[in-house]
């Protein structure tokens, strides 16, 4: 089969064995994957990553222990944990120390026209959900985790850093669940998308690079740079809340006064559960299809890599 892989800060197609799966996984045939960011970051170094990436998708089973999934349309749970760890017996397999993560850590990811999942990490989905939307259902899980992690006070502010693919799916699934989000880009086209949802968008240019300073009770730093963290930290409020929502290769330093002088409660954030992400899914209330640059096949991966790198590009397709 045809695979996308990373080795050495490079990025080739190759040739390679279709994968087998083992008791309690399933084979699956890839419709269409999305690159997202930490792709991006694989590519220059995070994890010191070597293999195939991908992580977003939407497939087809073809071959599975349960007769029930076979030819049903699936996403999957990007965490492949023990089941028999303290954090699994919590529900807590996303923070399993033994668990392998599809496409970025020792599990073969989805930029491939076949891949595996356990079976018990796989979600059907409803026919009213197109793939070109259903591919975003991980990081809309992402976005959902918020709500899970924090308690949100009623009416109050939140800022949301970032207008690349996470920041406007996070200040869309916020608006929807009825929080007033604004958020901060330095594209006026992309902040233009979710306006219809009633979010309040600020461009950040360099003619005027100014953020309020200490006036959110709730940041979430969404803009896949180590520079935003410096910025959530000046626009926070004493005891406010800062969401980390980014994945960056290199390391983050900062001077932790400011965080302890005013008690800010830090957050990292990371995956979410499916469920709630294809619950919203459903509704048809998210804005996606102006999020969706380009779709490319899978022998062109080197060069949907590149243009994912360019200023102001969103979301990139993969399709066999």
């Amino acid at each position: 089969m045809l695979a996308v892989q990373i080795d050495s800060g490079k990025i080739d197609v190759v040739e390679v064995p279709k994968p087998r799966p083992k008791i309690g996984h399933a084979l699956l045939r890839l419709r269409l994957a999305g690159i997202c960011n930490t792709d991006v970051e694989l590519l220059r170094g995070y994890y010191r990553f070597s293999g195939i990436p991908g992580h977003e998708f939407v497939a087809d089973v073809v071959q599975s222990g349960n007769p029930q999934l076979i030819g049903k349309r699936v996403v999957g749970d990007i965490n492949l944990a023990c089941g028999r760890c303290k954090y699994c017996r919590k529900g807590l397999g996303r923070h399993c120390p033994n668990r392998t993560v599809l496409g970025i850590v020792r599990h073969p990811g989805a930029f491939a026209e076949y891949l595996t999942l356990p079976e018990e990490n796989l979600h059907l989905l409803p026919s009213s959900i197109p793939d070109e939307h259903a591919v975003f259902t991980e990081p809309i899980a992402a976005a959902c985790e918020i709500l899970e992690q924090v308690r949100f006070s009623e009416a109050a502010s939140i800022a949301v850093l970032g207008d690349g693919k996470l920041g406007l799916l996070i200040a869309q699934v916020l608006a929807l669940h009825g929080l007033p989000v604004n958020l901060f880009g330095r594209n006026a086209g992309k902040l233009e998308i979710v306006k219809p949802l009633g979010i309040k968008t600020h461009l950040v240019t360099r003619e005027n690079p100014s953020l309020p300073v200490a006036e959110y009770p709730y940041v979430v730093d969404a803009t896949g740079s180590a520079l935003g963290f410096a910025s959530a930290m000046r626009m926070i409020q004493p005891r406010g809340t800062l969401v980390m929502k980014s994945t960056v290769s290199e390391p983050l330093v900062f001077d932790t006064a400011p965080l302890i002088v005013n008690e800010i409660t830090l957050v990292g954030s990371r995956c979410g559960l499916f469920g709630p992400a294809i619950k919203l899914l459903k509704t048809g209330q998210l804005i996606l299809d102006p999020m969706i640059e380009h779709k490319a096949q899978l022998s062109e991966a080197a060069d949907a890599f590149g243009r994912a790198q360019e200023p102001g590009v969103l979301k990139l397709l993969l399709e066999p």
